[in-house]
């Protein structure tokens, strides 16, 4: 560890920023309970709602709809098990329950659902096409997939594993267009939960812009302290239960008690992003045009993993025939941190998304994922292609 490290996956966590840690180191002084009624207690809950208040306004929410979780791994459990569990509640039988889900999605939200599955409930993938520039949701197909009793459509806005962009707007149109060809009434219309842990780098988050009914969120992947997140109901009407009991924290839907140093942090981080979103985007993008042209100029059999619309500052790429986590290491003895997949499937063979997204194994099994951030030099990009080209020289070389 004593070579300069150059950290490039950002999509898996990203560096606390000094501005969000700032916040953190201070705010943990607030040594109260935030729902004690003494004065430090109320310190403490003071500057946990005003951390709640600056993501609201980010989301453009009021400040109650933001629910605090430890992550977006609990933030997407609640999302799709709390609505069930309120229609269960009410009478409804899982056998009942149509649900669709984004089939490259985090494995949150995927073993969520395969669960659901094996409770009984009716869960679907949205199918994916290859609109001819790259993979998109098929629209038409999820127009014939929505059905009278679907209470819940969950979705990606960007995916972590390979950049590619959803357009929520979208699916919430046709959503909104069943309704009036009178497929379903207004109140029990399916809600549309939008991941947008990935997002806020390079995207608005702004619920009424996308048409979320729920909205993940994640400090780690935006430079905020480790350890929470947020669950964003866009309206009092989108009903919740909790997944655990033993408390009334959080509208009694997340028990726990908060911590307002996490708040604080996950709210500095989540400003800086979203205030420096379109100069970061701009400069990504160049960064990632530059570094894909020079790897497939070494490489000619590489490919490219990405959809139709993609995140700037994220690239996902195949290298058949190559092990890539072999290769992951080598890089990282040479003082380069990167992925092949996302860290919550390090165990899986191959990736899980990139099959999905073009149906072939040795795609997926060779796969390799740079994801940078704001404070990555663009020397420092150039200094990795050049790590990399050498490393999978040496390795064909031993082929």
């Amino acid at each position: 560890m004593n070579i300069f490290r150059t950290y490039l996956d950002w999509a898996s966590a990203a560096p606390v920023s000094k501005s969000a840690w700032k916040a953190f180191v201070k705010t943990s002084k607030l040594y109260g309970n935030p729902s004690s009624p003494h004065s430090e207690g109320d310190m403490a809950h003071r500057a946990l709602e005003q951390a709640r208040t600056t993501i609201a306004r980010i989301a453009g929410v009021k400040s109650d709809s933001v629910i605090f979780t430890s992550g977006a791994t609990e933030a997407n459990a609640i999302a799709i098990q709390g609505h069930v569990r309120v229609l269960v509640a009410t009478g409804r039988e899982m056998r009942s329950l149509h649900l669709l889900y984004l089939p490259t999605a985090h494995a949150s939200v995927v073993e969520t659902m395969e669960n659901l599955r094996a409770a009984g409930a009716q869960v679907e993938a949205l199918v994916l096409i290859d609109s001819g520039s790259g993979v998109t949701i098929d629209l038409t197909k999820l127009k014939k997939q929505l059905r009278p009793e679907t209470i819940l459509v969950s979705m990606d806005l960007v995916c972590g594993e390979t950049g590619t962009k959803y357009h929520a707007r979208d699916v919430r149109r046709v959503i909104l267009a069943a309704q009036k060809e009178g497929l379903f009434r207004a109140e029990s219309k399916p809600l549309l939960h939008i991941d947008a842990s990935q997002a806020p780098f390079t995207e608005s988050i702004d619920c009424n812009h996308l048409g979320a009914d729920l909205l993940t969120l994640d400090a780690q992947k935006i430079g905020g302290v480790r350890g929470i997140g947020a669950l964003i109901r866009t309206s009092a009407f989108v009903s919740l239960k909790p997944l655990v009991q033993g408390g009334g924290q959080e509208q009694g839907i997340r028990p726990g008690t908060e911590s307002p140093a996490l708040a604080a942090s996950f709210a500095v981080a989540l400003t800086e992003v979203q205030t420096g979103k379109e100069e970061f985007n701009a400069r990504a993008a160049g960064a990632r045009a530059t570094l894909l042209s020079t790897l497939k100029t070494a490489f000619p059999d590489l490919i490219e993993n990405v959809g139709k619309e993609h995140a700037s500052h994220i690239l996902n790429i195949s290298l058949p025939n190559r092990d890539t986590d072999y290769l992951v290491m080598l890089l990282s003895q040479a003082g380069f941190a990167v992925s092949t997949k996302s860290a919550c499937e390090t165990d899986a063979t191959g990736s899980r998304v990139v099959l999905t997204m073009t149906n072939d194994s040795a795609a997926a099994l060779s796969t390799l994922r740079i994801s940078w951030g704001p404070t990555t030099k663009a020397r420092r990009l150039e200094q990795f292609v050049k790590a990399l080209i050498k490393e999978v020289q040496f390795l064909d070389k031993r082929l």
